[in-house]
């Protein structure tokens, strides 16, 4: 489980990016890298790690679901995701 801090910093470059983004699109339109340095780091959209949304692991993250391998396999032994069964052949 990651710390409250690290899933903090994500959550705040979220807002950061989702702040500056309209300026962005504008200094990137215009060309003005010099505007675009100006900009705070943490308003670029790549600085944006994927986390599992249940306990913030950063590593082994599924996109269709929002959650790490290690959750998805613990809720679909469970059952708590609907559709998912354990392969067998």
């Amino acid at each position: 489980m990651a710390k409250e801090s690290v899933k903090a910093r994500e959550r705040k470059r979220i807002a950061t990016v989702a702040r500056y983004a309209e300026k962005r699109k504008a200094l990137k339109a215009a060309g003005d890298y010099e505007g675009l340095d100006k900009l705070p780091r943490n308003a670029s959209p790549v600085r944006i790690h994927n986390r599992d949304k249940i306990n913030g692991r950063p590593r082994g993250y599924m996109r269709k679901f929002g959650i790490s391998r290690v959750t998805f396999r613990e809720m679909a032994l469970a059952g708590k995701i609907p559709g998912v069964t354990k392969a067998s052949w």
